[in-house]
């Protein structure tokens, strides 16, 4: 059993320091790596790091394991060039010796991040993080501060929110009182901890190269994308009308029910537009259409229906709304008076419709989506193959 004891530099510490290229295999070069780092900067963690590499390859060596010990590092470019060069680092080095399983040593939690590439190559036993002891004196801390200062990401995301705190407040205390100063810096914090907590940055550059990618791709729920936004400003504007016109009532119940039936028709309109954009990108690819996007247009307009009928029933029952007036119908020798629908009768008739609507988005893509619903299923099938033997042979066994 060959065990690999890989020590992971991520922003090339070892050779920016020295200047030798990585990875650096087996116990003599190793040692003279170490060495080499240790005279070149004695105060870098990278040297206890490596120390303890050589460390652990002696122990499992002293047990009479095969052990190979190794240091891989990546480029201070970017962290995606980092990780890649150790990926083939780390393929050289399976490629060579062949190792069975592999034990991490890293110094930070930056080097940790290259657990998983490891994992995917060679099965982890074991993950040592080096932590150095130091002595809690002045001169330690002032140590730790440059280390800290030299950090260009820390140096973003910490410096630069707490300078501009520090500058706004006192501008924020002359003119509006320390009080509002405090709640403002507050505030700001606050949101900012929350925007990098919920990685809404990264959500934000995810939706800008989506948009990228389907701008220069000429997809068509680009356009509809826009559209729908508009439809959603204009049924938000629509309820907001509605709110104002109506007469002013205690309580929340009423104007969020009047919102809800005067901006329900554009906001299902921006869903049936947005969701058709999508079902047409889907057809032009010629991969099939998944049966999600097929029901997804009758499944906004079966909840707008409900939605607007239930909306509907509470405005009415609160006398802001009168009664549906149907007029009359003439189709061909067929004749339908005009008719009121009371309260109830309308409210069944908007519910009814909306399960009639769902019901018919079901069956339709069921129908247009059966195919690829059928193949989901034979790919996976639990014997590894198509399923159609063991079906088969089921279903001879039944005959029989």
């Amino acid at each position: 059993m060959t065990t690999l004891v890989v020590c992971l530099d991520r922003t090339d510490d070892v050779g920016a320091t020295t200047g030798i290229q990585t990875p650096v295999a087996g116990w003599e070069a190793v040692q003279a790596l170490v060495t080499d780092v240790g005279l070149a900067d004695p105060e870098d963690a990278s040297v206890n790091s490596i120390l303890e590499a050589l460390r652990i390859t002696r122990d499992l060596r002293d047990d009479g394991e095969n052990a190979i010990v190794a240091v891989v590092s990546g480029t201070p470019e970017s962290m995606v060039t980092a990780d890649r060069t150790v990926a083939g680092q780390l393929d050289e080095l399976v490629a060579e010796y062949d190792p069975d399983s592999a034990i991490v040593v890293t110094d930070s939690a930056e080097d940790e991040r290259l657990v998983p590439i490891v994992e995917s190559r060679v099965p982890v036993d074991s993950v040592d993080r080096v932590v150095v002891r130091q002595a809690r004196d002045l001169e330690s801390t002032y140590y730790l501060m440059k280390q800290f200062l030299a950090d260009e990401e820390l140096r973003q995301t910490t410096l630069v929110p707490l300078g501009t705190a520090l500058l706004v407040f006192p501008a924020l205390a002359v003119f509006a009182g320390p009080a509002v100063a405090a709640a403002t810096i507050a505030t700001v914090i606050g949101l900012f901890l929350l925007y990098k907590g919920l990685g809404i940055d990264e959500l934000l550059a995810r939706a800008a190269r989506q948009a990228q990618n389907a701008l220069y791709s000429g997809q068509v729920s680009v356009v509809t994308y826009v559209v729908a936004g508009g439809l959603t400003l204009v049924g938000v504007f629509a309820g907001a009308l509605g709110i104002s016109a109506q007469p002013e009532t205690e309580g929340v119940l009423l104007p969020v029910m009047r919102f809800a039936y005067d901006a329900v028709p554009w906001l299902a309109m921006a869903a049936l537009t947005a969701s058709t954009g999508r079902l047409l990108d889907e057809v032009l690819r010629d991969d099939g259409i998944r049966t999600s996007y097929l029901n997804l247009p009758f499944v906004a307009l079966a909840v707008a229906l409900v939605v607007r009928g239930f909306s509907a029933y509470f405005l009415e029952e609160a006398g802001t709304l009168g009664p549906l007036e149907i007029p009359r119908l003439e189709l061909g020798v067929l004749t339908v008076e005009p008719f009121v629908l009371e309260t109830g009768q309308r409210l069944a008739l908007y519910v009814i419709s909306g399960v009639i609507v769902s019901l018919v988005g079901v069956r339709l893509a069921a129908y247009l989506g059966g195919g690829d619903l059928v193949d989901v299923e034979l790919e996976a099938a639990p014997d590894g193959g198509d399923g159609t033997a063991e079906r088969d042979g089921d279903a001879d066994g039944e005959t029989g």
